[in-house]
């Protein structure tokens, strides 16, 4: 938890900029398509803007996207895409007829972008093909690891409270919630030591809780309240009533091999990359020469996101199945 307390643009400029995301949206939505799998295949046609068509083709690169979309929001969402995709096509008509395509800045977008997607298809790629799938028994390992998740899995109503304090008003006023039961006297406390606070109620499933709090909240009674510290305050986690709703092995296989699929994709990613810089020759200049980075380490720090205690996030779960999205939120806690 971390509470961290030019000149006039020329018109020209400023139309440019406005049309920039969406020159580079069609940049991505062209560059994205797997060849391989569409060659062959005949194009329908969804609508014509002008001169230019725009087929079921673009629509289902857009749609095979969207995480978590259900079979019934498939026609509702294509239609949707399908007006993005001419109001797209519309703006990218009035850019190249201004030459915006030819504009120094536009080219290095989209040649950025380029670059972007091609490095990440082959790392995509080559992971795809040499990380391999997960064995029976490890997928039964990881199940039989985590019996909050699973076996022992509860569906929680939660009541989180984020206050920022020293680290001597954290431990009084931890010692005096401890004996407070229900929101109302949790916040009363809070109030009562002189300190601000914010709260939200949320239910939710194991899976959908961050997984470096899983384990800890499974031994949490009702009335009962994680608590979880930082140097600028504290989270009280209550629990305000929970109900069991395991899950079988049976009912779990599938979204534990997509997991497991998915993290030795990034395993075997994260290797690839160091071994291209091992294999490469490369030099640092400039002020970059001074303190070069320490490779591959140093770039997967930059682009991680850690947060030193976990929120809980709002979605109900209603269902015992896990499915692989949740499995994955949750999981994400611990990386």
């Amino acid at each position: 938890m971390q509470h961290r307390l030019h000149a006039p643009a020329q018109p020209r400029a400023i139309r440019m900029m406005a049309l920039l995301p969406v020159v580079l949206a069609a940049a991505l939505a062209a560059g994205c398509g797997d060849k391989s799998s569409s060659e062959g295949k005949a194009t329908q046609s969804a609508a014509r803007v002008n001169d230019t068509e725009i087929t079921v083709h673009q629509i289902n690169q857009i749609l095979e996207r969207q995480q978590g979309l259900r079979p019934e929001q498939t026609d509702a969402a294509s239609r949707n895409i399908l007006e993005g995709l001419i109001d797209q096509q519309l703006a990218v008509a009035k850019a190249e007829e201004q030459k915006l395509d030819r504009d120094p800045q536009v080219m290095q977008l989209l040649e950025a972008t380029r670059r972007n997607i091609l490095a990440r298809s082959y790392i995509e790629r080559a992971a795809a093909a040499g990380a391999g799938t997960p064995s029976a028994d490890e997928i039964r390992k990881y199940f039989d690891d985590k019996p909050a998740l699973f076996s022992q899995r509860k569906v929680y109503a939660l009541q989180e409270f984020t206050v920022p304090a020293t680290a001597e008003q954290t431990k009084d006023v931890i010692e005096v919630l401890k004996k407070a039961r229900t929101p109302a006297e949790y916040a009363e406390t809070i109030k009562a030591a002189g300190l601000k606070f914010t709260a939200q109620q949320v239910t939710q499933a194991a899976e959908g809780l961050p997984l470096t709090i899983v384990d800890q909240l499974a031994k949490v009674g009702d009335g009962e309240a994680l608590f979880i510290t930082a140097k600028d305050g504290f989270k009280a986690i209550l629990v305000v009533a929970s109900r069991a709703q395991p899950v079988t092995f049976d009912q779990a296989k599938p979204a534990i091999e997509q997991f497991l699929t998915a993290e030795r994709r990034r395993q075997f990613a994260q290797k690839e990359v160091k071994a291209m810089r091992d294999a490469a020759k490369i030099e640092y200049l400039g002020k970059f020469a001074e303190k070069p980075a320490s490779g591959a380490d140093a770039a997967s720090a930059a682009n991680s996101s850690v947060a030193s205690t976990p929120s809980v996030a709002a979605s109900p779960a209603s269902a015992p199945a896990v499915d692989a999205e949740a499995l994955s939120k949750g999981i994400s806690g611990l990386k």
